[in-house]
């Protein structure tokens, strides 16, 4: 019986070290942007996905990279640069919190938190379908479950001890 509750904490840990690598990886992308200007970021873009490096082939992923860099390009950007900086560190943020988990307010603004990415990501894919999308919702909401299933575990443990606690503070009294 042991097992699953080890299986589902080894789980959690790893969906939050996920989403705090993945965090740092956003901050750091809007950290550059702000700091260098998206049409250096294109030109490092199409350099690295120059044909050469292709073989010369059509690849939808290097496709899909060289218009993202040329939509940022030629787009506002201000907008990405404030998202990809605060939703970074967001995921920054709450990684290390649940980490180091000793304060009980983490879980619930965690889950909040989470609830919003996975409402926003839902509503952009009722405007725009996309599988990139689908699998960061499906991931936001494995990553719910798997805090909500910490935030109950962690309640019981502090229960336990607590009840530990007054039981030994109870016959040190007589």
């Amino acid at each position: 019986m042991a097992k699953r509750p080890q299986l589902l904490h080894d789980a959690y840990l790893g969906a939050i070290l996920i989403k705090g690598f993945d965090g740092a990886v956003e901050t750091l992308a809007g950290l550059v942007i702000a700091l260098t200007g998206p049409e250096r970021i294109y030109e490092w873009v199409f350099r690295l996905t120059a044909p050469e490096l292709g073989g010369g082939q059509h690849h939808p992923a290097l496709h899909a990279i060289r218009s993202g860099a040329a939509k940022l390009a030629s787009g506002p950007h201000h907008f990405v640069i404030l998202y990809l900086l605060v939703h970074g560190l967001l995921k920054l943020g709450i990684a290390l919190a649940l980490l180091k988990g000793t304060a009980r307010w983490v879980f619930p603004v965690t889950s909040l938190i989470l609830t919003g990415f996975i409402a926003y990501m839902s509503w952009r894919l009722s405007l725009r379908w996309s599988d990139w999308l689908l699998g960061a919702a499906l991931f936001d909401l494995f990553t719910l479950g798997l805090v909500l299933n910490e935030w109950r575990a962690h309640d019981e443990r502090n229960a336990r001890s607590t009840q530990a606690a007054k039981s030994i503070a109870s016959r040190a009294k007589t």
